[in-house]
Parts: C-alpha cells; structure tokens; sequence
C-alpha cells in the first residue's frame, strides 16, 4: 500500500480501506501469528489530549506485534518549550520506526506528517478521527456481514467522529445520515469531501437537523459526547442546544429492529445516550473499543513495515 502516513480515511481508496478491514480481521482471528511483525521497531506515542482508549489500545497493539510503545506528552519534549513541530518531527524520525499522535490541531499532525520520515499515525485531532473510524465500520461489517447499503445515523454534534465517520461511509458505500442541531453542523468542507468520495461507491451522505428522520430505517445508530475536549466551558450551552438528540429507547426503537448502537466511548450517561441503550442487547459499544485495538495493529503492521 503506497502511503507513508494514516491522516484520514480520505487519502485511502476504497480498495485500501477494504484490505485494512481485511487485516484487521486477520489480526483479530490470530493474534499469536503477528507476535514479531514489528520487532525491533519503536512508537512515539505523542498525547496533548488524555487518553484511555488510544493510549492503551496502541501501547497494548506495538507489544503485541513485537515492538516497544513509548509514550510523549508536551511536557517530555522540547516542543512544549518552544521546539518547532517540524525539527521535532526530524529529530524524532532518527529515533523511532513510527508516531502516533493525538492532538488539538490538525495542523499539528499534519506537519508532523510532512517533516518525518518515519509513518505519522493520526489519533486524533479537533478536525478527525480515523483510527475510531476504520474501526467503527470494521465493527459494523463483523456484526451485518457487509458494508455497502447499509445505513448509519449519526445523532449529535458535527464534530471530529462525525467528518471522520462520514469520509468512511463514502470509502465503503454506507449510506451516512447526521443530525445535528442547527449551529452545530459539520463542517462543510468534510461533508463535501466526503460526498465527492462517495461517488466512487455509491454511498450518499446527507446533513439534516432531524433525529428521527435521520434514525428511521437505519441499520446502526451512532452518537458521540456533546462537549469535547477542549470544549467544557461550552458544556451547559450545549447540553441546552442538543435537547432532543439524546439516543434513548424511543428514538432508537426508530431504527431497524436489528439496528445495533454505536459509541466511540467515553460515554455520559443521560445526555447524548441513556444508559439503557449503552446497556442494550443491541449495543456494541464495548466490541468497538476492542477493535481499536486489532485495527490499529493493521495500520502499524501496513505503515511501519511489518509482513
């Protein structure tokens, strides 16, 4: 696969995003037979946002395929005293086989990701998320067995999770539903990347302000928290303007009578989701937070060089 970085699911083609999902899945099936796939190697693993499913999923992920995590936060380098992103890209790429990074700005990852010379891992950052992604719809294929035609509505802010998810349903042909709150909207250059990948698939992505529309009929219901990092002086405003967007039994009884529920986790019980529905039979939320860890073993094994 001809890439040195995993930025966003965008710069991938559907025929890529496919064989990641593939890896994943090999990966999964036997995790025994990648033990030494990255031996040798070392991960930078760079935190300006805390952490529990990244940290640890790609930490545990690095150990398992015979490499070393090591972990970085701002204050470990010289970049939090005034070190610019690029020298600390060069500068690290002498030392490690790859790095990961979750960040604030985008821009951050991204000139990471032009100085180094060593493949920069994207985990996260204001404008996406691709790692919980790719891992979304490895979930949602294990669980319905295929991907094309099926729907996923998203309930809640435009954010990161939703510009990522979008970008995915237009790699894999799933039809892609947001409902946001008017204000609140993705950001317009996602959806229209998205939309122009999704001619490739056949997949449609739609915007509306709706939740019930959007939930009607769907084959996985997908909510996110309403205040993220960074975000928490927002939060009593936005807890206000997301009234009607929590997924509870009733909205989620509007979905397909097998639809499963989706969250990237953390989760707050009792405002973007009710507890009963994290609870649901119908829940996969704890299978998603799992998969971060086999699907990112797939983007390190196809990155940073293992067989």
């Amino acid at each position: 696969m001809p890439h040195k970085d995993f930025i966003a699911l965008h710069d991938f083609s559907p025929a890529e995003i496919q064989e990641l999902l593939d890896l994943s899945a090999k990966i999964k099936r036997d995790r025994a037979a990648f033990r030494t796939a990255l031996a040798g190697k070392t991960l930078g693993m760079y935190f300006e946002k805390a952490s529990t499913r990244t940290r640890i999923s790609f930490e545990v992920g690095i150990f398992e395929l015979g490499g070393v995590g090591l972990y970085l936060s701002p204050k470990d380098l010289q970049v939090g005293r005034g070190e610019t992103i690029a020298d600390t890209a060069r500068v690290l790429s002498r030392y490690l086989g790859g790095l990961m990074a979750r960040t604030f700005g985008h821009d951050i990852v991204t000139e990471l990701a032009r100085f180094a010379t060593i493949p920069v891992i994207n985990g996260l950052t204001d404008y996406n998320h691709p790692c919980q992604a790719l891992t979304d719809y490895f979930t949602l294929l294990e669980k319905k067995k295929r991907l094309k035609g099926l729907k996923l509505a998203y309930v809640g802010d435009g954010n990161n999770m939703c510009h990522s998810l979008a970008s995915g349903a237009a790699k894999t042909g799933v039809h892609f539903v947001a409902a946001c709150p008017e204000g609140y909207f993705p950001r317009p250059e996602a959806i229209a990347l998205a939309r122009e990948d999704a001619r490739q698939t056949g997949a449609t992505i739609e915007v509306v302000s709706n939740p019930v529309a959007a939930v009607t009929g769907a084959d996985a219901v997908y909510t996110d928290v309403w205040a993220s990092m960074g975000q928490e002086a927002e939060h009593a405003k936005r807890v206000k303007a997301f009234q009607g967007y929590q997924v509870n039994l009733e909205l989620f009884g509007k979905a397909k009578n097998d639809a499963i529920f989706m969250h990237c986790l953390p989760a707050h019980h009792g405002e973007e989701v009710a507890a009963e529905v994290c609870e649901h039979p119908r829940s996969v939320i704890f299978d998603e937070a799992e998969n971060r860890l086999h699907c990112q073993k797939a983007v390190m094994v196809t990155l940073m060089g293992g067989k």
